[in-house]
């Protein structure tokens, strides 16, 4: 068997493994006592935390004991998921992992490559690599709901080492830098309610195409709620409109694609079918290029309820029109980069409270804090309620990173000269508490390249596994060389 053959057959062995356990975000004991017992047969020295983290210490090889060390990272929980009409039990069945010859997928079923894949890899490369300083396995709990274990970690983990490298990112030809922080801000208004005898109608919004708010930010996509929310406003400037109710959105950090509003008004269908008109063109002169297909759904409404407040209607629609949504800031390194934005993800109401989802993200922590300042001034000016979640830190991009130096030029080398796309991404990862811990981590993001991850169409580049153990590898055992 050649070394690439060993190195491959090692890696998917290992993650076949993982396959095998149950493993959704909760529910980690039993993948958590198996990574304890797998890291202790490779030779590891192994603490399994209260929250179920591992962390398992390798020593350096002979003659490269005083090299620095080096933290590999990933996460052992999964998104479980099926497609429709298959019968699965994330709690008790193990993925039924299929191989090709181009890919590893599931057989019904998310695969669990993100980040099984990246703690396989770990796995070999504490296993192959034969000149190493001292490394240290970090395998988190419950990443893909709260980061619950990268939260709790304790920071003395982090703080003896120089270098970290995080195996959750899925491409292997880029690099990860940086990352956003972010923090949920959750606004609420009681409600009361009244008898109206109006006319009742029916206003949608329509053909938006939405996007993870992380990924599509910076597209320039219209925001479903806040386009409603303009309508409404423009629309009591020609008459009385009542508001019956006003939904939007299905997660806080989706952009929403659409949003509707029941209204009782005095205005005339013929005004309010102008009125909407308007507000198309206004919209497709802003966000025409980039959102094309928005339109307004409009007709009569049956069997509708009653209506809020006059007040309370006046300070949902201010605090909606308020909340600025979409790009804030690019990025001071990388132009074509996002650096801060907000999505108002969610508007829910029912007979008695309203309630909004908002939610920033940016790389410049105080940013943040500017934001929460500026939500927390218009949840007082209007009369709603804040709630502001923990704060998730940002891991900020370094000017200057031996080890993206150094894992670029290994890159390079294996690859005939290409370079390494190296970037920051505008959405969240562990490697922003790791930093906040200990803000002298040098650190980077890589991982195998992955397709449809959190779906049943998940799939995994078999080309890319070998390659990807051999960077790393090789990363671990320039840090010992020139290092050491």
């Amino acid at each position: 068997m050649t070394d690439d053959a060993k190195i491959l057959e090692t890696v998917i062995a290992e993650f076949e493994a993982l396959t095998r356990i149950p493993r959704p975000s909760g529910h980690e004991r039993a993948v958590s006592d198996y990574l304890k017992k797998r890291f202790a047969e490779i030779g590891c020295t192994v603490t399994q935390d209260e929250a179920l983290n591992i962390i398992a210490d390798l020593p350096a090889a002979e003659g490269c004991e005083s090299a620095p060390r080096t933290i590999l990272q990933g996460h052992m929980d999964m998104v479980c998921v099926a497609e429709p009409g298959v019968i699965y039990d994330p709690l008790s069945d193990p993925i039924k992992l299929q191989r090709t010859e181009e890919f590893l997928t599931a057989d019904g079923t998310s695969l669990g490559g993100d980040d099984g894949i990246g703690v396989a890899e770990i796995l070999t490369a504490m296993q192959y690599t034969e000149a190493h300083g001292p490394i240290r396995a970090i395998v988190t709990v419950d990443e893909e709901q709260g980061m619950t274990g990268a939260r709790h970690l304790d920071a003395a983990h982090l703080k003896d080492a120089s270098f970290l490298i995080n195996c959750d990112s899925e491409d292997y030809h880029i690099m990860t830098v940086g990352s956003a922080g972010s923090v949920n801000l959750d606004f609420s208004r009681m409600l009361t309610r009244r008898e109206s005898n109006l006319p009742a109608y029916r206003i949608a919004v329509a053909g938006l195409l939405g996007g993870h708010s992380g990924e599509r930010i910076g597209d320039g996509r219209g925001n479903a709620i806040r386009t409603l929310a303009l309508a409404l406003q423009s629309l009591e400037k020609h008459g009385k409109i009542e508001l019956v109710s006003f939904t939007g959105g299905t997660a806080r950090n989706a952009i929403p694609p659409t949003a509707e509003a029941i209204i009782r008004t005095e205005v005339g269908e013929r005004e309010i079918v102008g009125v909407l008109a308007g507000e198309e063109k206004r919209f497709r002169s802003i966000y025409g290029a980039a959102d094309p297909a928005m339109k307004f759904a409009f007709g009569a409404a049956e069997h509708t309820g009653r209506v809020i407040g006059a007040a309370e209607q006046h300070a949902l629609i201010s605090l909606l029109t308020l909340l600025r949504t979409g790009v804030h800031d690019m990025s001071r390194l990388h132009a074509d980069k996002v650096e801060t934005s907000a999505n108002l993800g969610v508007l829910r109401m029912d007979d008695s409270e309203v309630q909004v989802q908002y939610f920033p993200r940016s790389s410049v922590n105080e940013r943040l804090d500017e934001i929460i300042a500026a939500a927390q001034t218009m949840a007082e000016l209007t009369g709603f309620s804040l709630v502001v979640g923990t704060q998730s830190p940002a891991w900020r991009e370094r000017e200057e990173s031996t080890l993206a130096k150094i894992m670029g030029e290994v890159y390079s080398a294996q690859n005939g000269g290409a370079q390494m796309t190296v970037e920051s991404i505008h959405a969240g990862l562990e490697t922003s508490w790791h930093a906040a811990k200990n803000p002298a981590l040098d650190m980077v993001s890589i991982g195998v390249t992955a397709h449809g991850i959190h779906t049943p169409e998940e799939r995994i580049e078999i080309a890319a596994i070998v390659p990807e153990a051999k960077l790393m590898m090789e990363t671990l055992r320039r840090i010992a060389h020139e290092k050491k």
